[in-house]
Parts: C-alpha cells; sequence; structure tokens
C-alpha cells in the first residue's frame, strides 16, 4: 500500500500520511511521497482544495529519530537533508488552492510545521501540537520558526518555541494556532463545514487572495528560512544537541550546558 493515499470527495482531495505503525513519522520515503501527492492536487484543475491528515491514530509524530541520529553523527548534511523537507512543505502555502491540516491525535515538531504550512487548521480538542525542538538543543528549522509569529504573534510564538509548550485543540483554537476545534469524533464534519464555505467561492479570487495574505504575513520568508538553518547547523554542533539525543535516546532529562 502506498506511504500517501488519496481519496477525492468531488473537488476536495484528502492526503493522508499512512505510515500509522510508525505514527506518521517523516523520513525521506514519506517526504518523497507527500511531495509527488501534492505536485499532482496542485496540478489538477479539477480540484479546488487539498486535506491534509494522518492514518492511525495521530496526524504525525514529526521527523523520524533516525534523521536526528544521522544529524547527530554528521551535521554537514543538514543542508542537504533539509532542502527537499523545505520544498515539501512550501508547496501547501505556494500551491495556487487553499489547503487545510485536519490534525488528531498529535502534531509534533516538524508535523506542526508542515501544518503551519497550510492555509488553515482544523484540529480535535484531544488533540496535541508543539515543536519541541529546543528539548533536545535544536530549533525549528522546516518553517516553524519562520512562520509561527504571523499565525499567532510573536509573545505566543516565543512561548511556545522557546519552552517547547505542548497545547491542546481547546488552547490551540483560543490563541489562534487552529481556525477550528471539535470533539474527535465530530472532526471530520467540522473540516467538511469549512470545505463547503471554501467551495462557495470563486476559485480564483480566492488562489489570487492567498497569493496577497501569504506575501502581506511573510514578506521575508526565504530569508528567515535560511536563518533557520543557519541557526541549526550552529545547534547540530553544539555539546547541548549531543546530550539531547543521548537523553532522548536514554528516556532522561537532558543536562544542557549551553555550549
Amino acid at each position: 500500500m502506498s506511504i500517501v493515499l488519496t481519496e477525492d470527495r468531488g473537488a476536495v482531495r484528502h492526503v493522508v500520511l499512512n505510515r500509522p505503525e510508525k505514527r506518521n513519522a517523516f523520513n525521506d520515503e514519506l517526504v518523497v511521497g507527500l511531495r509527488t501527492v501534492l505536485e499532482a492536487a496542485a496540478d489538477d484543475d479539477a480540484i479546488h482544495c487539498v486535506v491534509l491528515r494522518g492514518a492511525g491514530p495521530m496526524f504525525s509524530s514529526g521527523m523520524d529519530v533516525n534523521f536526528l541520529g544521522a544529524l547527530a553523527l554528521d551535521p554537514g548534511r543538514l543542508r542537504t537533508s533539509r532542502r527537499p523537507i523545505i520544498d515539501t512543505w512550501n508547496l501547501l502555502e505556494e500551491m495556487p488552492k487553499p489547503t487545510i491540516a485536519q490534525i488528531h491525535g498529535g502534531c509534533i515538531g516538524g508535523a506542526m510545521e508542515l501544518a503551519l504550512a497550510c492555509d488553515l487548521r482544523v484540529m480535535a480538542a484531544d488533540a496535541v501540537i508543539g515543536l519541541v525542538e529546543t528539548r533536545v538543543g535544536l530549533v525549528p528549522d522546516v518553517g516553524g520558526s519562520s512562520r509561527l509569529p504571523s499565525v499567532v504573534g510573536l509573545g505566543r510564538a516565543k512561548e511556545m518555541i522557546l519552552a517547547s509548550k505542548i497545547v491542546d485543540g481547546i488552547e490551540a483554537e483560543r490563541i489562534g494556532l487552529v481556525n477550528r476545534v471539535a470533539p474527535a469524533d465530530e472532526l471530520d464534519d467540522t473540516t467538511t463545514q469549512l470545505v463547503s464555505e471554501l467551495l462557495a467561492c470563486a476559485p480564483r479570487a480566492v488562489a489570487l487572495a492567498k497569493r496577497l495574505l501569504d506575501t502581506v504575513a511573510k514578506p521575508t520568508l526565504s530569508a528567515s528560512l535560511e536563518l533557520e538553518v543557519q541557526a541549526q547547523e550552529l545547534c547540530a554542533r553544539s555539546d547541548d544537541f549531543a546530550e539531547g539525543t543521548r537523553a532522548f535516546a536514554e528516556k532522561r532529562q537532558p543536562e544542557f550546558t549551553g555550549k
């Protein structure tokens, strides 16, 4: 079975991350599969909206633990390994049709950065979401640091990133991180309602409005994405990251030194 599934519901394409046995953690195969499917959706004139969701008990746990292990062993590979991820995440923001992340269970780290690249987010009340990179000595570097402030404001973005704060769906809606929240068993219906509101509008006008809003909200996105990777390169070579990955593997609290 494909690692990324698609389901068309009229003019809406549902894209489903299908690695549930690994909590839909992103490895190279899943990133490539997602990119292929998103490119096809962007190019299909019959599709007017894209919904991204995950198979199994959660949306996604973020980047595969093997990615962190490889980065710890060879920090120099950061840019080359990060590029296809950034390009794939950016597709959600750049395609001329609205994109929605439908979040259940958990949406952690790189998965939240993926959701932030979507135009809108719908979340189950009992789901959790957060950027937890600072807990292992890293920074959110696939768009999280660049996109989160424009969604929730600088102060809340700092709180979430600096403290690796995880929030549930109720809190996520309160701070503006997600557009709608619903009980888990009503999540699909709530997404469908939002989609119907989007489909009631002219597709070309929606596409142009999306481009205008993104340009105004994030005029320096490409520059800030470069700053993210520069910061991550420093983190990847730090003693704190080495300690963070050891502590993660050993299931204990890290002892950071700031070096």
